[in-house]
């Protein structure tokens, strides 16, 4: 345990989040989603929700501020204009810790080949449908860093 990181960040996934660059892509995967064949690295979370999971990594990571688009979710097949109750609560998770950001649908397939792009999956084992989202890592700034 560490003072002031979120208890359901491990080791594992402190690292690859402070390995990430300005404009990486962090996957956060429900239970359904095909994680390990996608290609990024997968990191377990076993007993986390994916709510739970997007709550402690944007208490740490900011989002990107200079892409019209920072965060994604899998439409819902057959009703993309469907909003999940699991995507609903992003969506207040992100406006709680990020700011002014509108999570963007995106089609089922077109979410796969996003994630096959980002720098890391996070599994989860969020049980609820369409329990994915795609964050984009801001600038952390000068004043933001801790310096003793």
């Amino acid at each position: 345990m560490l003072k002031g990181i979120h208890p359901v960040l491990s080791p594992d996934l402190l690292r690859a989040i402070a390995r990430m660059g300005h404009g990486d892509d962090i996957v956060i995967a429900d239970a359904n989603f095909p994680s390990s064949t996608m290609g990024p690295e997968v990191i377990r979370a076993d007993g986390v929700t994916a709510t739970e999971m997007a709550e402690a990594i944007l208490a740490h990571m900011p989002l990107d501020t200079f892409v019209p688009e920072t965060a994604w979710r899998m439409e819902v097949v057959g009703d993309p204009g469907a909003m999940p109750e699991v995507c609903v609560e992003f969506q207040e998770i992100v406006s709680r810790r990020a700011g002014d950001f509108r999570i963007a649908p995106l089609e089922r397939f077109a979410f796969y080949e996003h994630a096959r792009k980002a720098a890391y999956i996070v599994a989860t084992t969020e049980f609820r449908l369409y329990g994915n989202l795609v964050l984009k890592k801001g600038v952390v700034h000068p004043h933001e860093v801790y310096r003793g």
